[in-house]
């Protein structure tokens, strides 16, 4: 059996060190043995982005990219989508193992208890003006929820953070909700916990004045399936901030309020966005090969293909795909799906793109699907963080427990000036003015 270490020649001094692996990795601090002398700091790793740097364990998740794979728990997404509901997932993503009968019944009763909201935190949202971005709305006012419930500080109870975590499961629908219908300005309306996790949600977003809110069951399923494929997807930027956040014991509601405004960036949770506004600016299929040109001369983006983890089909979008056949039988045919799919279809057959490993992503149809239900674009940052809130919460719960962890706290390669010492003010030299702001 090979030794599992790797040995370093240090070629400014001649030294040999051998460094032990650790699952296939360098534990970072053994680097700092390599020195050249005494007074040296040791060796640093350099990895902007965190691009080949793992900065935990998780058991939540797990990503193959390049074979197009991944699983929750050890459950492939496929076979979850097909097999499960949204609450069955969460339940497992949170526990780790998928729920018997009497506990799914226990856990989707104990959310439900906990799906209203206070009425000083209505009153909270009714301050923001009528055009406030959802995901503003959503981000300040789950952070307000800290001083609703200040006992969530007691991060170490274990009791006490599972119920702060089923609360934020339960909470965020109606905090989407009602900064949907803010917008609108209609009234808001109370869950209804007769009701299903995503019919309750639909209720909260569509009810006018029926008795009684009966959702579309092709609807309901489509997002309950959309929740499951986001609910987790390993150490994300919204997640590495939810790490790093909490790893200061910050509570979770402040916790997930920084996660989600990660995630408000239109590098991370806008993508399906940029995709519709894609789709629109090449307004017909006759228009497409000339966009792929455009994107071949790197004067246009392709939107939608490609990943920073999925070097190959990302697996949730196989599953979107087909979703977006089911929604449209009941929403009628977007134009854009017409156009989508035949972007995709010239895309996976250029060369071009298939030497780049540009695949699409789930973000590729999940938009076109979120309009075709009535949802306005800048709502789909906020249907995003309604699911990837469980993750969160199960990488944050993680986290707390893992010995090794300790506050977040990078490394930096320094670039500034070297040592210098004041000279007074009437003695030096002139520099350009900064300008100031204007009111």
């Amino acid at each position: 059996m090979p030794e599992e270490t790797l040995t370093i020649t240090d070629n400014r001094t001649g030294k040999t060190y051998t460094v032990p692996l650790y699952k296939g990795t360098v534990r970072a601090l053994e680097l700092r043995h390599i020195k050249t002398d005494a007074e040296d700091f040791g060796l640093m790793t350099y990895d902007p982005a965190f691009l080949n740097t793992a900065s935990c364990e998780s058991s939540i998740t797990f990503i193959d990219g390049d074979r197009g794979i991944l699983e929750y728990r050890g459950y492939p997404i496929e076979d979850l989508a097909e097999h499960c509901t949204f609450l069955e997932v969460a339940y497992l993503i949170i526990h780790g193992e998928l729920p018997t009968e009497e506990q799914y019944v226990e856990w989707k009763n104990g959310i439900g208890r906990h799906t209203l909201l206070h009425e000083s935190t209505k009153k909270f949202m009714e301050g923001f003006r009528h055009d406030a971005h959802p995901m503003g709305m959503l981000v300040s006012t789950v952070a307000a929820l800290s001083t609703v419930y200040p006992e969530a500080k007691e991060v170490h109870d274990p009791a006490n953070r599972m119920r702060q975590m089923v609360r934020l499961i339960a909470k965020m629908p109606s905090l989407s909700a009602y900064s949907y219908r803010h917008a609108f300005g209609r009234y808001y309306v109370y869950p209804d916990n007769d009701l299903g996790y995503i019919e309750n949600y639909m209720n909260m977003l569509w009810r006018r004045v029926e008795p009684k809110y009966v959702a579309n069951p092709i609807l309901a399923r489509a997002l309950d399936l959309l929740f499951t494929l986001h609910a987790d997807h390993e150490q994300n930027c919204s997640t590495n901030v939810m790490r790093a956040v909490g790893s200061a014991m910050a509570d979770p509601y402040l916790s997930v309020s920084a996660a989600a405004s990660a995630l408000s960036g239109p590098l991370h949770g806008g993508a399906n966005q940029e995709v519709l506004e894609m789709l629109d600016l090449i307004g017909t299929k006759d228009n497409i090969p000339g966009y792929i040109q455009e994107v071949k001369e790197g004067r246009r983006k392709l939107m939608g293909f490609g990943h920073r983890v999925y070097k190959n089909y990302d697996p949730r979008a196989r599953i979107v795909k087909r979703t977006a056949y089911e929604v449209f039988e009941v929403t009628g045919i977007n134009p854009r799906l017409e156009i989508g799919m035949e972007l995709e279809r010239i895309a996976l057959e250029d060369d071009y793109f298939v030497k780049r490993r540009l695949y699409p992503n789930v973000d590729f149809y999940s938009g076109i699907i979120f309009q075709a239900m009535g949802f306005r674009p800048d709502m789909f940052t906020v249907l995003f963080a309604i699911p990837r809130t469980v993750g969160w919460l199960a990488q944050w719960q993680e986290m707390l427990q893992d010995p090794e962890q300790k506050i977040a706290r990078p490394r930096q390669i320094y670039t500034g000036s070297q040592r210098r010492e004041v000279v007074a003010r009437a003695l030096r030299n002139s520099t350009p003015a900064v300008a100031m702001p204007s009111r």
